[in-house]
């Protein structure tokens, strides 16, 4: 028995108030870019610089308490996981502390370190640090400019592929979504001030796959639909095929969903702003799959007859709703 939302395909107009919509779109791209360069971003200790310890004691290590150990001495910006491994021994727990560079200074100095521990043994008595290693400030600006080749570089390889499994109009909607996504993402933890690490990046990779292929999908039931009902306004085929293909939207998007926020509220500090990239991104890129992407296919136009060849006769173009 097959699990369904509608007992037949709903018939929403989606695009009753596309102009609304799309101009909303605009105007929240426009903010999160003002937000953008005018806040900045919380850049975490990947791309700012830092200090990596790590400790080793003989009993479990309490995450929190060492947070609250460490919080007296205001180091600022300080990321403390377990590390698990199956060869470590039985009386082996090791944890890795990362703290921001301070001030004036490219990693933190040994007198820090040395209250750190102290501070720690204060918890756990045993604990030791078999490494302390810095990153500088050069690395952390070569990870952004990674960081950034590698957003640029995944929206170039997708528009590439969808104009080939496609047409051009769907690549530049397609991607048109995507920075959608991006950006409003990258605004959002503008706004709020949320770190932003190299865990986040990963995130907005996500991001752009999930997107795509809920985007993908429907471009595909919309090229179907393109071939089957030549002569129906183009307007009316997308509502039909964002229709055709919304139980499925939902299903996906409500069952990551709930994954997501059980992360979200329950996976602690360590992952939360991980988790809060991509269950923003979920939202936004089902959001842009409809209201943003469809649009800027709307506006370009496609080829309506799509079982014959290009050239001066064989290109119809469906009439668009101004």
């Amino acid at each position: 028995m097959r699990l369904r939302l509608f007992n037949e395909v709903p018939s929403y107009d989606f695009f009753r108030l596309r102009k609304l919509t799309m101009g909303l779109s605009m105007l929240a791209v426009v903010a999160s870019l003002v937000a953008w360069l005018v806040m900045g971003l919380n850049f975490g200790i990947d791309f700012r610089g830092g200090t990596t310890i790590r400790t080793q004691a003989e009993t479990a290590v309490d995450v929190g308490a060492y947070r609250d150990a460490l919080a007296p001495l205001n180091l600022g910006d300080v990321s403390i996981t377990e590390v698990f491994d199956p060869s470590f021994a039985e009386d082996e727990h090791v944890a890795m502390i990362r703290i921001q560079a301070q001030d004036g200074q490219e990693s933190v100095n040994e007198a820090t370190i040395a209250s750190i521990e102290a501070a720690l043994q204060g918890v756990e008595p045993t604990i030791t640090f078999p490494l302390v290693e810095s990153v500088g400030p050069k690395v952390s600006g070569e990870l952004i400019q990674t960081a950034i080749i590698a957003v640029t570089a995944s929206l170039a390889a997708i528009l590439f592929y969808i104009w080939l499994r496609f047409e051009w109009q769907f690549s530049v909607g397609a991607v048109a979504a995507l920075a959608h996504d991006v950006i409003l993402t990258i605004g959002i933890f503008s706004l709020l001030q949320i770190r932003f690490e190299l865990a986040t990046i990963a995130a907005l990779l996500t991001i752009i796959g999930y997107s795509i292929n809920d985007t993908v999908v429907i471009f595909d039931r919309l090229r179907e639909n393109l071939i089957k009902y030549k002569k129906t306004a183009l307007t009316d085929l997308m509502n039909l095929t964002v229709n055709e293909t919304l139980s499925r939207t939902i299903m996906t998007s409500g069952t990551t969903l709930l994954a997501l926020i059980a992360l979200l509220v329950l996976g602690g500090d360590v992952i939360r702003g991980f988790v809060f990239a991509i269950t923003w991104g979920v939202i936004v890129g089902t959001y842009s799959s409809v209201y943003v992407a469809k649009n800027v296919v709307l506006m370009l136009g496609v080829k309506r007859d799509w079982s014959k060849p290009d050239n001066n006769q064989g290109n119809q173009f469906g009439n668009i709703d101004a």
